[in-house]
């Protein structure tokens, strides 16, 4: 038989079971458009990460003491520089809270006290204005974080620039305004509800002395992150002369990792429930196939004592179920482009992408061969006797 002989048997038979077909299609609609659903929103969840750490240089690495007296100062700030070789900009920083007040109008934020180096550490971007300096880090100068500047300045953010604010009671210039982050930008603190001034005036009117520093260092290469991490945690160790167990060293690249790694596993464990959704789908066309072989065992008798040969009745078959699930998956692709705009309606991050219609287009088709392809082989192993035979 040649291939437009073997179509237009698969395409009589379909059109005769349009009922049947469709009633069959489902399964297979159902399970690709979980497929797409599913892996799109493990795109968004992969996008949500990335935008929560992208404030962040995968390299950071922040140190601090604990259950201890000993406090980390310059001094420990300077060994590190010497003794490890891969870290290559490091600056004391302390975190606290305080009242902000701008013509009236009281706001609590975070505060970050840190060196005028830290924006050569922490990669958050300035809308305005400009970063601490040397010239300016024994000055009561403060950067706004965006959610705290569009309070006061709603209008025009620029003009901040300069204006003065009222922090724990002392008069502060507004000299720069960061860009809106959207999520944890420095370990414990989202800096658009946040601010940053000077290490030394943080400790002195915010934070007070006797608040415990921690060191936030910049490693020179991801991949030495944390071998990085161990040799500054030995120097804090040798350096205050405590115990291992009270320092302690948290790095943004391992965070951000432990994040994909969440995202991923329960991506895969939603893809495998699709899959599932999938095969019950794939069942179903064998099932629909296992009874047009019975109904169509005469006719197999005939196709093959005018001629036809084993491979001829195996490929009807095959690509009968091929096809359904073909369209199954389509519908399913088209289905899913009404279907993602009412779940992003829900505040759920969902990004389709080409890679994910291609990966369930090609579940669909492996299923339909997968479970076209036993009643497909049955149908051409029948002997033409049996078949013309059969009632």
């Amino acid at each position: 038989m040649s291939i437009i002989e073997i179509f237009r048997s698969v395409y009589i038979n379909i059109s005769g079971n349009k009922i049947k077909v469709l009633l069959t299609t489902l399964g297979v609609v159902v399970g690709a458009l979980t497929i797409i659903l599913v892996l799109s929103i493990g795109n968004g969840s992969q996008r949500d990460i990335e935008e929560q750490f992208k404030s962040l240089n995968v390299g950071t690495i922040q140190l601090m003491a604990f259950r201890t007296n000993k406090k980390v100062t310059d001094t420990q700030v300077e060994e590190i520089l010497d003794e490890v070789s891969t870290i290559k900009e490091a600056s004391l920083m302390v975190m606290g809270n305080g009242t902000l007040n701008y013509d009236g109008d009281d706001y609590g934020i975070s505060i970050v006290g840190a060196s005028n180096n830290i924006n050569k550490i922490v990669n958050i971007p300035l809308l305005e204005g400009e970063y601490i300096s040397e010239d300016s880090e024994n000055d009561k100068v403060i950067i706004l974080g965006y959610t705290v500047a569009s309070e006061y300045f709603p209008d025009d953010i620029s003009s901040a620039i300069g204006e003065k604010v009222i922090l724990n009671g002392k008069r502060y210039t507004i000299i720069g305004v960061f860009d809106e982050v959207g999520g944890s930008s420095i370990r414990g603190l989202n800096i658009d509800e946040g601010g940053i001034i000077p290490y030394k005036v943080a400790s002195k009117y915010v934070t007070g002395r006797n608040t415990r520093s921690s060191i936030v260092a910049l490693v020179d290469d991801i991949k030495n992150v944390e071998q990085a991490s161990v040799e500054a945690q030995e120097v804090l160790v040798k350096s205050l002369k405590v115990k291992s167990d009270n320092v302690f060293a948290y790095d943004a690249g391992s965070q951000l990792e432990t994040a994909r790694d969440s995202a991923n596993t329960m991506t895969l464990m939603l893809f495998s429930v699709a899959i599932v959704v999938l095969f019950v789908g794939g069942i179903g066309i064998m099932n629909v196939l296992y009874v047009s072989v019975k109904e169509r065992t005469r006719e197999i008798g005939i196709l093959k004592a005018i001629g036809a040969k084993k491979k001829d009745i195996l490929l009807i078959f095959l690509i009968e179920g091929i096809l359904i699930s073909l369209v199954g998956g389509v519908i399913g692709g088209i289905g899913s482009i009404f279907v993602i705009p009412i779940i992003g309606y829900f505040d759920v991050s969902i990004v389709p992408t080409l890679s994910v219609y291609v990966i369930a287009l090609g579940f669909s088709i492996g299923v339909g061969t997968f479970f076209g392809y036993y009643p497909a082989y049955k149908a051409a192993s029948l002997k033409p006797i049996d078949a013309l035979n059969y009632e």
